[in-house]
């Protein structure tokens, strides 16, 4: 399978002008790949102006990706503000290769550090979504701190988790650190998409998207450049890393 990782710094809490950047970043996309994955609240950065942001499905981000999606017959992983009813939350979409909404992830860890709680609500359920015979995790930015949720994935025996984030470069070697573990612990690729510049409260980004594989080797690891990052993985070693060692089958907690 091959990926596209869009590590990109948004305008703040600008979605047109994000598209149109968007658009320009990706007159170079590699139409041999097989997916595309943008970083969390894609469009706006990481805002707590929720209600001012928030879509339902025919809002500008789903109209915008789920034409991507279309245009290039790719899947797409995206960042969007959801709105449902009276509540909004922090979703990860997955747009299939014809454009429709196949799959959403509510983040289900609210960053309290920055009060995410007080605007956005918390997600209940894990969401497994495929590609193909492919299984895939969804998660978002803070969830990479709690590996209980992680556990439940192995349990599904995903083949690869994908954490999209807003990760500020002041931690950025927790995010590195945890990615590593969450893929070593649960013997499948994790595909961690960050962003890079400032956002509107002068947080800092440097990106370090990366990829690494069930044995926690390192297969991609970009800081700070703006681009699309093209890599590719072998999800035939997911089986055979938990075939020859079946630590996975040892759990004994959940």
């Amino acid at each position: 399978m091959k990926l596209a990782i869009i590590q990109y710094s948004p305008i703040w809490e600008d979605k047109k002008k994000n598209i149109a950047k968007l658009n320009n970043l990706l007159n170079d996309f590699d139409m041999n790949t097989d997916v595309l994955v943008f970083p969390e609240m894609t469009l706006t950065g990481f805002t707590m102006n929720s209600e001012e942001h928030a879509e339902t499905n025919d809002g500008i981000s789903f109209e915008f990706f789920s034409s991507l999606a279309s245009k290039f017959e790719k899947d797409v992983f995206a960042g969007i503000i959801e709105k449902e009813e009276s509540k909004f939350y922090n979703s990860l979409v997955h747009f299939d290769k014809k454009g429709i909404v196949k799959n959403i992830y509510r983040k289900i860890h609210p960053f309290s550090f920055a009060n995410e709680e007080k605007y956005f609500s918390a997600g209940n359920d894990i969401i497994v979504t495929n590609i193909g015979d492919v299984k895939i995790g969804l998660t978002v930015c803070y969830d990479l701190r709690f590996p209980e949720l992680y556990r439940l994935y192995a349990k599904e025996k995903v083949d690869v988790i994908l954490d999209i984030a807003n990760w500020p470069s002041v931690r950025v070697e927790h995010w590195k650190h945890l990615l590593k573990a969450r893929a070593i612990e649960n013997q499948c690729f994790i595909v961690g998409v960050n962003r890079v510049g400032v956002d509107g409260k002068s947080n800092e980004y440097n990106g370090c998207s990366g990829v690494f594989n069930p044995m926690g080797k390192e297969i991609v690891l970009v800081e700070n450049d703006e681009k699309l990052i093209v890599t590719e993985i072998n999800v035939n070693e997911v089986s055979e890393t938990r075939n020859k060692f079946r630590f996975l089958d040892d759990m004994k907690l959940i």
